[in-house]
């Protein structure tokens, strides 16, 4: 029996985005089944984070179409959107210095019912319970994005978007982030990668668009990845 298409939690079609006079995004098109996991790959600049925060309602000026479980979102506030059920963790990780594990944890809203307990969380991220008390400033670069991903699980965030989470951090993290970011999968999680690190998110996500000057360059599936290995190094610079 062929496999059923996965229900469409996300949807974009025709979006341009803008900062101040700057066209930064022409004409996306993309697609994103519940419980999938879709990586957005490009150089510095291409436009995957304008996509991020265009979903998120966090660009000032956007046209086109995004809807979220079929609900139309572009003239959305940021907080309506979120109590869709998305969650949004920045490159910047934004941690606040001044609270401890647990207070951060504990500080963003509930946007939906099912979010993670505090329980639940210490279980899938064990070093957030050893450092539950430990202040912002005091985590490493590896622990404090630990915290920023698990802080967005206990709102009922359902779609996570989820910005260059490996950047600048040891091989031994990265690793022990794609398997959270399996587990999260597993747990029906449907997550958006921007991501530069190309052999971390090649064997997660199921496809892949990749980004240039703004605009979707190519679709490639996780079936078609091996014949396409010399297109993509083109696009990423590898």
């Amino acid at each position: 029996m062929p496999e059923t298409e996965p229900r469409e939690m996300l949807r974009i079609s025709d979006l341009h985005a803008y900062y101040g006079e700057s066209h930064i995004l022409h004409g996306i098109d993309l697609t994103v089944g519940e419980g999938e996991v879709v990586t957005l790959l490009g150089r510095n600049g291409a436009g995957r984070t304008t996509i991020l925060k265009s979903i998120i309602g966090l660009v000032g000026r956007r046209s086109g179409s995004i809807t979220v479980n079929g609900i139309e979102t572009i003239r959305m506030p940021t907080h309506k959107i979120a109590h869709l059920g998305l969650g949004y963790c920045p490159e910047e990780r934004g941690i606040f210095s001044s609270l401890n594990v647990e207070e951060n944890l504990l500080l963003p809203p509930v946007v939906q019912e099912g979010g993670m307990s505090l329980p639940e969380i210490y279980t899938m991220f064990p070093n957030l319970l050893e450092r539950r008390a430990s202040m912002g400033t005091r985590l490493s670069g590896g622990e404090q994005q630990m915290l920023a991903m698990a802080r967005i699980l206990r709102t009922g965030a359902k779609l996570l978007l989820l910005d260059e989470i490996t950047e600048g951090l040891a091989p031994i993290i990265v690793q022990t982030l794609g398997q959270l970011i399996g587990q999260l999968k597993d747990k029906g999680f449907t997550i958006i990668l921007v991501e530069q690190n190309f052999h971390f998110a090649a064997d997660l996500a199921d496809r892949h668009y990749v980004i240039d000057h703004g605009s979707i360059a190519e679709m490639i599936p996780r079936s078609e990845l091996g014949a396409s290995r010399e297109k993509l190094n083109r696009y990423l610079g590898v």
